[in-house]
Order: C-alpha cells, then sequence, then structure tokens
C-alpha cells in the first residue's frame, strides 16, 4: 500500500497521532531493523499520546484559567510559603482524598499565581478544573436565580473534579449571593475539590 494510501485511511480513522508520527517511526524501524509488533506498538503509543495531548489542551481550555502560570515560574525564595507543600498539591493527590486547598494571603503574595500552577498540573494528570473568580461566580448564580435556573450550574460542577474560588473576600457582594454560593459549595462537598484564594483569616 502506498504511503498516501496509509495516510488518507489514517485521516478517515482520525488516527491523527499516527500520522504525524509514522514517518519517523518507520524510518527509525528500518534503520533499526524493528520487529513489526514493535513498529505497531510504536504507533499505537505514539497515537496515545496526541490524544492525550489533545484533551489536556481542551480541558485546560475550558477550564477558563485567566493566565499560564506554573510552579516554575514562582518565587519561593523570600517568601514563607512551603515548597515542599505547594508541589505535594501540584500532584493532585487531595482530589483523590476528596480534600480542600485554601491559600490565604494579601494582595500580591502569589495565591492566585499557585492556584492557577496546581490547577494546570492537575489537569495534566488527567483531572478536570473550573477557575472562577468569586465576585463572577456570583454575579452568574444570581442571574441563574432570576432566570429561574436555579442549580444548573452546580449540578455541572459536581462533574468536575475540583474549582477554583480566586479572591474570595476582596469585593463585597450581597447577602443573597453569598447565600447562593455557600448552598454551591456544600453541592460541591465530597463531589469534587475546591481551590480558594483570599485575603481573610480563617476567622472572618
Amino acid at each position: 500500500m502506498e504511503r498516501t494510501q496509509i495516510f488518507d485511511l489514517m485521516g478517515e480513522l482520525k488516527l491523527y497521532g499516527m500520522k504525524a508520527a509514522f514517518d519517523e517511526i518507520m524510518a527509525t524501524a528500518v534503520k533499526r531493523q524493528h520487529e513489526p509488533q514493535r513498529i505497531v506498538g510504536d504507533l499505537l503509543n505514539a497515537e496515545i499520546n496526541e490524544k492525550q495531548a489533545r484533551s489536556i489542551k481542551y480541558q485546560l481550555t475550558i477550564a477558563k484559567l485567566p493566565l499560564a502560570k506554573d510552579i516554575a515560574d514562582f518565587q519561593f525564595d523570600g517568601t514563607p510559603i512551603n515548597q515542599t507543600l505547594v508541589n505535594d498539591l501540584a500532584g493532585g493527590g487531595f482530589i483523590a482524598q476528596q480534600r480542600n486547598v485554601v491559600l490565604v494571603g494579601g494582595t500580591g503574595t502569589g495565591k492566585t499565581h499557585l492556584a492557577i500552577a496546581i490547577a494546570r498540573s492537575c489537569i495534566r494528570s488527567g483531572a478536570r478544573g473550573r477557575f472562577y473568580n468569586v465576585v463572577d461566580l456570583v454575579n452568574r448564580l444570581e442571574t441563574e436565580t432570576r432566570n429561574g435556573r436555579q442549580g444548573r450550574l452546580a449540578e455541572h460542577l459536581t462533574r468536575m473534579d475540583f474549582i477554583v474560588l480566586d479572591e474570595l473576600g476582596y469585593l463585597p457582594f450581597a447577602q443573597s449571593g453569598g447565600q447562593l454560593l455557600f448552598h454551591l459549595v456544600s453541592r460541591l462537598y465530597e463531589r469534587a475539590s475546591v481551590i480558594v484564594t483570599t485575603n481573610l483569616a480563617f476567622g472572618e
């Protein structure tokens, strides 16, 4: 079968990973005299890797993270932040344990950066998440309620592995909005982990 025919068939089957890696895998196979089973295995692995990369890219897009921040970009020197703990959180173990994360500190301490970095790391490991500024989320919950659709967003978010609630306490919102937010967090309890960034002390 001609190379172009093989590529046409791969395209019809949506085997884009195989198609992209085909020439390199075949060249290596000829050079090193790989067995047919090895060639097929390499092509399958290329397809799996491409699908995983595409899935991660999609999940990063729908997470609506406002910036591309990673832990490697964060300057821990001169801060009281426990780098070992942050790296542990980035591993996503808290999601498997159905635990939550609260990042407390003043403006400019890097809370949002770390929340985004932890979220990106968890998504790369296969988790599904969504980022919200708290005020924007409350506004959306209030709009949902006014339109008679209360609970739709909560139902959607319970299917996520984690939710980031950024800037809790920075701007005030009505008591009714606070109640809607509390109800949402209650719905998420033991269904999805929550990462909160706030300037409020725990007593507040």
